[in-house]
């Protein structure tokens, strides 16, 4: 049985694969943009991070580090920075470094940050309330666990490509 589940045809691969693709892309850039007007994701994601790592390091007033944020959000520092920086710019955040800053630098989210992200968290929970009500909240638990398990091995898949591709490179 266990052979005939990896035995996966190319047909099947093809369709499926496609499948997951725009399903994914549904996911990402869809109409869930719809309710971020005053962040992006990838803003909501930061703050909800920083909040989050606040809250667990001591609650408000906290540090978040650009590099465990880096980490955490899968960009690069260059990445990360910018989006701290137009955070920072907007009032939401405050980016700071202890001593000469060669320990790294760090954020703490503002009064603004946090009735800004409170507000965006209000917009989804009235929609996501809703869907995990028809959905069904052990679907969606479910559901979370194999994205998850799916990430996971989609990144391993992913970098042994690429581990690959440089042997590949390095042996012309």
């Amino acid at each position: 049985m266990e052979d005939q589940e990896k035995a996966v045809n190319t047909d099947e691969i093809s369709r499926l694969s496609n499948e997951l693709t725009y399903r994914r892309y549904l996911m990402n850039q869809g109409k869930l943009h719809h309710y971020f007007r005053r962040l992006s994701v990838p803003e909501y994601i930061a703050l909800h991070s920083i909040s989050v790592s606040g809250e667990a390091d001591g609650g408000p007033g906290s540090r978040t580090y650009l590099q465990d944020l880096a980490e955490k959000l899968k960009l690069t520092i260059r990445q990360t920075s910018k989006m701290i920086g137009e955070l920072r710019d907007r009032g939401l955040l405050v980016w700071s470094h202890d001593g000469n800053g060669s320990e790294g630098t760090y954020v703490v989210i503002t009064e603004n940050g946090r009735k800004l992200l409170a507000e965006q968290e209000a917009v989804l929970k009235e929609y996501y309330g809703s869907v995990f009500e028809r959905f069904g909240k052990e679907n969606v638990i479910c559901l979370l666990e194999k994205m998850k398990e799916l990430d996971t091995i989609m990144a391993e898949e992913f970098e042994k490509m690429e581990g690959e591709k440089g042997n590949d490179s390095a042996n012309e």
